[in-house]
């Protein structure tokens, strides 16, 4: 007790913090944080509760339970597993009910080694594979559920296991180097946490993101935790809100696991180790690229309008990193710019990382090169803000055979009010009123023609001017499609407070061009001084002249005894001339711009991309797979635009129980909080099992349905 109060004090009264004060101790700073928390609730006496667990709270060792599961999986009785661990029959079966189990109707599948992916080294195992499995034949997918039409795995993979609780053998297998991916392996449970999750595994298998990723990456080498498994986790952790690998602490390995198919999900350092191992292949760039031909490919027809804009990711660690105006703080602050590519319908496409926080000026032929790459000569509209007016650019945009869509930058002639008439349109079940007028305008000395439709806001009186090259859309569509920019700007708010698009998931840095150029900080000191010395001058100018002003005549009768009187003045008047005089010249000798490496000190570096750029991508498809949802639900849902997210995170969330026979595995989710949204779960989990998709890695066909439902 003496103990905690004296580390409750140091910290309390500012003497020290808490890292060092559990250092100190011989603790961690949770500890302390527990004991201030103690303190703070109970007084003294709290800080003198005994150690270990507290006295009346049930407590289910994890081995115990592993132990009990894996005897009842063997068919052993309540007495005989009650014998073997020395407990009575009754603490069992309490046991079994607060885990959750139920005893399975039919035998725990075996996936056969003869058909399944193995390692090569494995052939000499062969002999000990279960029987192939034999059922009835799935039902064919449905041909008109094309949003979640999907490439399945050619194979399944390989296990060596019976419990689903004790991978053992194909833990053993990995660290002898024989086995690449761990397969899926389910067990029949009820209320398994979070095992709505599965709800999205046919729209994650419609992303193709799992065939990208065999395709560019192949596979990560021998581990228990191979490719699939770790892209396979890192999608559902995201869709779970995990946000970052140190989230994972906050789950039960075990509870995790059994969703996955596996006896345990990886934790964080595991996570960590495999995201460096993808990061070292160097294929970020090129997966994102796999990933905008597949969705080209699923979506082309929404590709008519593509938004271009930037998001910087704010940086506040210790590394000097160039600055980026953030608009949303209204500040230049160190960070990382991305430029993200939308369609119109505000799904992502693909991510671009700028260099050194270029502007969007200088990052969009790049964009549209990439663009170009993905649809072919088809014509595009490219809609973008005003970071990236450039009538230059337009022309080359232009003759590259795109069409442009931005907000008009710099002074413009304000519109006659007569001159605006109200359009009324519908777009997307949506009425729309504007108060537009349409003009054309001229560029570049009448180089280049543009359309300019300028909208009028009456409560304000302000102009809202847009120049478009589309000259067969109306008024009315290029107000719209122009506002609805704003989609973009959402969904980068809604996934950096959902998915932490922000958060660092890398610390590591490599070397930047040192011979980039930057502006001159001398030259903006100069500038300061500069500023500091006209103003020196137009204080001693004014005051002079105001002498001049209230002097009296009879004492000066001519301006030349007035200036004789305040020679000092005017001495002053002078020295502050000469001086940014002075100063003028030594800034019209300095460079605009030098080399970065004549600024930083030390090595020229930069953040680390590749770690980054991979979880933007999977962060990217979690956002698609949750609007495939989204949309599925919106027949049967009539606040879908209001709650559909919220309504399919918690759809993702809820507990299910898994039913399990030789070929399917029917996941029952739990019901929701009200009869309507129930309802809208019921009519999705008709949909989904309609897909007929498997659980990647297994040959499980996947079926769902609510608990207690009709």
């Amino acid at each position: 007790m003496a103990e905690a109060y004296a580390m409750v004090c140091l910290v309390d009264q500012g003497w020290a913090d808490q890292n060092d004060v559990a250092r100190a101790f011989g603790c961690t700073a949770r500890t302390l944080r527990r004991h201030q928390v103690r303190f703070a609730s109970g007084g003294l006496t709290a800080l003198g509760r005994r150690r270990g667990y507290p006295l009346g709270r049930s407590r289910v060792p994890s081995t115990q339970l592993r132990r009990v599961l894996r005897f009842k999986s063997e068919g052993i009785s309540n007495r005989e597993v009650a014998q073997r661990l020395g407990v009575t029959e009754n603490a069992i079966r309490k046991l079994l009910r607060r885990s959750g189990w139920k005893d399975p109707k039919a035998t725990q599948l075996e996936l056969p080694v003869t058909s399944g992916r193995a390692h090569p080294k494995l052939s000499a195992f062969s002999g000990a594979s279960a029987p192939a499995v034999s059922g009835p034949s799935s039902p064919p997918a449905d041909p008109k559920l094309s949003a979640f039409s999907y490439e399945a795995d050619d194979e399944a993979l390989v296990t060596f296991d019976t419990d689903p609780l004790n991978r053992r053998f194909d833990r053993l297998f990995a660290y002898l180097g024989l086995l690449d991916d761990a397969a899926p392996m389910f067990m029949a449970a009820g209320r398994i946490p979070h095992g709505g999750l599965l709800l999205a595994v046919p729209a994650i298998l419609s992303s193709g993101v799992l065939s990208c990723a065999r395709r560019i990456y192949g596979d990560i080498g021998p581990a228990f935790y191979g490719l699939r498994t770790t892209f396979v986790t890192l999608l559902l952790t995201a869709l779970l809100r995990i946000k970052r690998p140190e989230g994972l602490k906050e789950h039960a390995p075990q509870d995790l696991g059994r969703v996955f198919g596996l006896d345990r999900a990886p934790e964080v350092k595991t996570v960590r180790r495999k995201l460096a191992r993808l990061a070292a292949f160097g294929r970020a760039t090129a997966f994102g690229r796999a990933l905008a031909e597949h969705r080209v490919a699923e979506r082309g027809a929404a590709l008519g309008f593509l938004y271009v804009d930037g998001h910087v990711r704010v940086y506040h660690g210790q590394r000097t990193l160039p600055k980026a105006h953030v608009a949303r703080m209204r500040l230049a602050m160190p960070g990382t710019t991305d430029y993200w590519v939308n369609d119109q319908e505000g799904e992502p496409l693909f991510v671009v990382t700028a260099e050194a926080n270029a502007g969007l000026c200088r990052m969009l032929p790049e964009i549209l090169r990439e663009v170009r790459s993905y649809v072919g000569e088809r014509q595009v509209t490219i809609v973008f803000d005003r970071g990236g007016w450039s009538p230059k650019l337009f022309q080359n945009m232009i003759a590259d055979g795109f069409d442009l869509l931005t907000y008009r930058k710099g002074r413009f002639r304000k519109v006659a009010r007569s001159r605006f008439q109200e359009h009324t349109a519908k777009f997307n079940g949506k009425t729309v009123r504007y108060l537009l007028a349409d003009q054309g305008v001229r560029l570049l000395d009448g180089a280049l023609r543009l359309r300019q439709v300028t909208r009028f806001t009456p409560e304000t009186g302000h102009q809202t001017p847009i120049i478009t090259s589309r000259r067969d859309l109306s008024a009315a569509a290029v107000a719209y499609r122009m506002f609805e920019r704003w989609r973009q700007e959402n969904f980068f708010k809604y996934l950096r407070e959902e998915y932490a698009l922000d958060a660092l998931v890398d610390y590591s840095v490599e070397p930047a061009n040192p011979e980039r150029a930057v502006p001159n900080p001398a030259r903006h000191e100069l500038d300061a001084a500069i500023r500091a010395a006209w103003t020196e001058l137009q204080r001693r100018v004014a005051q002079f002249g105001l002498e001049a002003v209230v002097s009296r005549e009879a004492r000066h009768p001519t301006m030349r005894g007035f200036k004789i009187a305040h020679a000092k003045k005017n001495s002053q008047i002078r020295q502050a001339w000469e001086r940014l005089t002075r100063l003028r010249a030594r800034r019209a000798k300095l460079p605009h711009r030098v080399p970065v490496r004549d600024v930083v000190e030390g090595p020229v570096v930069k953040l680390a991309t590749e770690r980054k750029h991979l979880t933007n991508l999977l962060k990217m498809v979690a956002f698609q797979v949750e609007s495939e949802l989204v949309e599925n639900i919106r027949p049967h849902y009539r606040r879908t635009d209001q709650e559909g997210r919220t309504l399919v995170q918690n759809m993702l969330a809820s507990p299910a129980d898994f039913e399990l026979t030789d070929n399917e595995l029917r996941v029952v989710v739990a019901p929701l909080s009200s009869a309507h949204r129930t309802r809208a779960l019921e009519r999705l989990c008709e949909d989904l099992t309609r897909c007929n998709a498997r659980f990647p890695g297994s040959k499980l066909r996947l079926r769902y349905a609510v608990r207690g439902a009709r």
